[in-house]
């Protein structure tokens, strides 16, 4: 009988060895490697993402920039001349008014106190005493008129007779002086009636009320100027005093700009440098001239509670744009005096340009590495900086380095 060959197990032992296709055992190794790809390309340094600048030639000009405000040259403060009730202000702020003609307000006098039964009962006796005064005065003034004819009577008589030797020269010059001096006794005794006359008419207004607002009694109070009004500090009706002050009176078309700059920039400002208006509203800068740098300083708190002597500085608009006309007093403005000027140097952005202990120093790319440039640094605008030495134009340095460059670090360009 033929011999079969025994069918395979349907199961195996353990301790058999699996047999794995060669395909399975080349996948681990390929993700391990390419795991170790990935963690060494992470690893491996990239280069830094910069900004840069060119350096030129060109102009430069140095500021001193500073917070100002408009004013008004010349304004008028329109006071009370005299005490009494100030009628109700009709004029408001931006009104015009126009010199001698717009009335202000109007003030009429204040009312005399009313008397109390005391004072007036000598009030009367005053006046009964004055006129009694002024009937002894007309009795005197009869007796010293009788003199004056009697002393003239014998004048003429003396004078009628021309004979010689009859009356003598001092009776004749006795005779013409006593006449002269009755003569003078009345003049003098009609004097003194007037001023009776004064004193009782005084009397009697002490013991009237007159009238105050009676167009003889009111004190109109008109412009001193035309321009416009400015401020008006008193507005209602009230009794005031002589000298309160009423309103402000200027001419807005004539501004002038008030700065405060620190005291050791205002140093390096001289009359009539260039200045520059911006922020005040419209698009283009206005142009001025610096008119005055007042002697005295000042000290004021800023607002870190820092003190700091500061300079007012008045400059004058230039040919002011049409716009500017809206400007009015005490607008707020920034004000930039130009204290030194080059028509070509070699700039250099200021962010690129930092300190390391007392030395400037600055990146330079080249061959996209960053290289550490010490260089001499001139005058500043705050956006570029002269460079006297270290640099040459059209070099392209680093604007604003991170800590993370280092001299000769692999950058590139954002």
């Amino acid at each position: 009988m033929p011999i079969s060959n025994p069918s395979p197990p349907t199961g195996s032992a353990p301790w058999d060895i699996k047999q794995t296709p060669s395909g399975k055992k080349i996948l681990p190794v390929v993700i391990s490697l390419a795991l170790l790809a990935l963690i060494a390309w992470g690893l491996w340094p990239k280069p830094i993402l910069i900004e840069t600048g060119k350096v030129t030639s060109g102009p430069l000009t140095v500021r001193v920039s500073e917070e100002g405000k408009t004013r008004v040259k010349n304004r008028y403060i329109v006071a009370t001349p005299v005490a009494g009730k100030m009628r109700r202000v009709s004029l408001k702020p931006g009104d015009a008014v126009i010199a001698g003609e717009s009335l202000i307000t109007t003030l009429e006098p204040v009312a005399p106190p009313l008397l109390d039964p005391r004072a007036r009962v000598q009030a009367e006796a005053l006046i009964s005493m004055q006129e009694a005064n002024r009937k002894q005065a007309m009795a005197t003034l009869d007796s010293k008129k009788s003199a004056l004819a009697m002393a003239e009577a014998d004048r003429d008589r003396v004078r009628a007779v021309t004979r010689a030797d009859t009356v003598s020269a001092a009776d004749r010059d006795r005779a013409e002086g006593d006449a002269l001096i009755r003569a003078a006794e009345v003049r003098a005794t009609e004097f003194s009636l007037q001023v009776l006359d004064y004193e009782i008419a005084q009397a009697h207004a002490a013991l009237e009320r007159p009238d105050r607002v009676s167009p003889d009694n009111l004190v109109e109070v008109k412009s001193p100027v035309s321009g416009r009004v400015l401020r008006v500090m008193q507005e209602s009706e009230m009794v005031t005093a002589a000298g309160m002050a009423i309103l402000e009176i200027g001419d807005p078309s004539d501004l002038e700009i008030e700065a405060e700059i620190l005291s050791r920039d205002a140093v390096a400002i001289r009359l009539g440098d260039s200045v520059e208006i911006a922020l005040w509203g419209g698009e283009t800068p206005l142009n001025g001239r610096v008119r005055r740098v007042e002697p005295a300083a000042f000290t004021k708190i800023s607002a870190l509670g820092v003190e700091e002597q500061r300079v007012i500085v008045l400059c004058d608009l230039i040919d002011p744009l049409e716009q500017a006309k809206a400007l009015g007093d005490r607008f707020r403005v920034e004000v930039r005096v130009a204290i030194w000027h080059s028509d070509s140097v070699l700039l250099a952005p200021a962010g690129a340009l930092f300190r390391e202990g007392n030395a400037w120093k600055t990146y330079v790319l080249r061959n996209g590495q960053a290289e550490l440039t010490a260089i001499t640094a001139g005058r500043s605008d705050g956006r570029f900086t002269e460079i006297l030495r270290g640099l040459n134009a059209d070099d392209e340095v680093i604007l604003h380095p991170p800590d993370t460059i280092k001299d000769g670090a692999s950058v590139t360009k954002r």
